[in-house]
């Protein structure tokens, strides 16, 4: 199978398609890359997270860029992306890559390119960086040589990269005011690659940090993928709920992500958590600057654009289109559907540790929990409820299912006048009253998402229930 690289990266199975081979291919693509556009002289940075066999993979991609003559910084330890993109912009390197499969479930293994600005690669960096990888696989594979040769050559560096990113996550937030608030709040890393972040940047005042799966465990136990959704977080939802804390976080793998549990025990939508973070922005701080979101994301945030008299910029799913949107326009803050926040002043990366200080910072500056806050962004932009739907579908019906969309033309859904259809990424119906629908197929695995966002829980399920009937699924 060929190399694909999906909304953010290539992902395939381990042994099957995520291969030592493979994985060199990608490498030396990066390098022809960087070679061509003359970014060698600057390094690049290697990052993994803590799946079966990262640390590996990581250390065959430093085995490719040596031997292609670049400076390479790799990482020493298992880290977050976010935490690896930033020490390459501090690094000023040429590119990078992280070796992850993100929220994938364990099967999977992932390459994520990251360009010099340290966001998700653009389309164009990506279709680019394929027809290298294609290159250096029609003229024999990837160049390497030993580690050991590297270090000895000068061209090895292994790093620490928590230091550097813990001083600069510091600077967005009160770190002071959040430590001696008192707040209980539990984390769960999922076993991956945020551990102890929280802990490192909260500890040593009246707050109290609890860490649940803090262990690395490749095999992700208990959970059907590392992804911070409620149904993989029952033991955060458990610990929130019995120690009656004031907010549980969790990370997916490698902590580009963050998911939300109030004091009650409910989990938050990440809608709802991003019109939170765009609220602390435009609000609390009181900050003036574009807004970002995916087609998938919340209509509140485009209410929230109207009332603070900022511009909302929507893009197609995934941040190689968010990123580039976001340095274009000096976002303030920019965000998509599966829970990946990214915000002005930090690299144009989903970053799951700085959204939850984020948050942390908005309570403690309000003095306010997650369901006072919610009722305050309600007042301002009306009830606003989401649920989504992920089908698996045979492979062979892709085809029958797109003919199924392309000649649907619903004049409502669930009695809601369907007043445009944007087709630019999927099948996205905008409702009456800036509620919508949407259909598409996953970037990243083989599965048909159906969206829906509407005044109330009942409307939701209607309105995926005959998505659903118009997908033929």
């Amino acid at each position: 199978m060929p190399i694909k690289f999906g909304t953010d990266g290539w992902r395939a199975i381990i042994a099957e398609d995520f291969t030592f081979d493979n994985v060199r291919l990608c490498a030396q693509g990066a390098a022809d890359l960087m070679k061509y556009h003359s970014l060698a002289f600057r390094g690049f940075v290697v990052g993994y997270d803590t799946r079966f066999a990262s640390a590996a993979f990581a250390a065959a991609v430093a085995e490719v860029t040596t031997a292609n003559g670049i400076p390479t910084f790799l990482c020493d330890k298992a880290a977050p992306t976010p935490v690896a993109a930033y020490n390459l912009v501090a690094k000023d390197a040429g590119a990078g890559a992280v070796i992850t499969a993100s929220h994938n479930s364990a099967a999977y293994n992932g390459f994520k390119y990251k360009p010099d600005y340290g966001g998700s690669a653009s389309p164009e960096i990506v279709e680019e960086l394929e027809a290298r990888i294609r290159s250096a696989e029609a003229s024999g594979g990837a160049q390497r040589i030993p580690l050991e040769q590297a270090s000895t050559n000068g061209l090895l560096e292994y790093f620490d990269p928590e230091p550097d990113y813990l001083n600069h996550v510091a600077s967005f937030v009160d770190l002071a005011a959040i430590r001696s608030a008192g707040l209980d709040i539990i984390v769960d890393s999922m076993h991956g690659a945020g551990a102890g972040y929280f802990a490192k940047l909260l500890s040593g005042g009246s707050t109290r940090i609890v860490e649940l799966r803090r262990e690395p465990n490749p095999a992700f136990p208990g959970m059907a993928q590392p992804e911070p959704l409620a149904h993989n977080l029952e033991p955060l939802i458990d610990e929130v709920s019995d120690r009656t804390a004031d907010v549980g976080f969790a990370t997916d793998g490698d902590a580009d992500r963050l998911g939300v549990v109030d004091d009650d025990g409910n989990f938050l939508t990440a809608l709802q958590t991003f019109a939170l973070l765009c609220m602390h922005q435009l609000d609390t701080l009181g900050r003036q600057g574009p807004l970002v979101r995916s087609i998938t994301m919340t209509s509140m945030i485009d209410k929230l654009g109207a009332i603070y008299d900022v511009p909302v910029h929507e893009t197609p799913v995934g941040f190689k289109y968010i990123s580039p949107v976001m340095m274009s326009e000096d976002a303030l803050i920019a965000g998509e559907e599966s829970g990946g926040y990214a915000f002005r002043g930090n690299v144009p990366e989903r970053d799951g540790i700085l959204s939850g200080l984020m948050l942390l910072d908005m309570m403690v500056k309000t003095d306010m929990g997650i369901p006072d806050l919610l009722a305050e962004l309600e007042a301002k932009v009306g009830p606003h409820h989401y649920n989504r739907l992920d089908l698996t579908f045979d492979e062979s019906r892709r085809a029958d299912i797109l003919a199924h969309l392309q000649s649907a033309a619903p004049s409502s859904l669930a009695g809601k006048r369907v007043e445009q259809i944007d087709t630019r990424d999927g099948f996205r119906y905008l409702l009456t009253g800036g509620y919508w629908a949407l259909i598409r197929f996953s970037g990243t695995e083989p599965l048909l998402r159906i969206y829906a966002e509407a005044e109330s829980p009942e409307e939701v399920r209607l309105i995926l229930e005959e998505a659903r009937a118009i997908a033929g699924v």
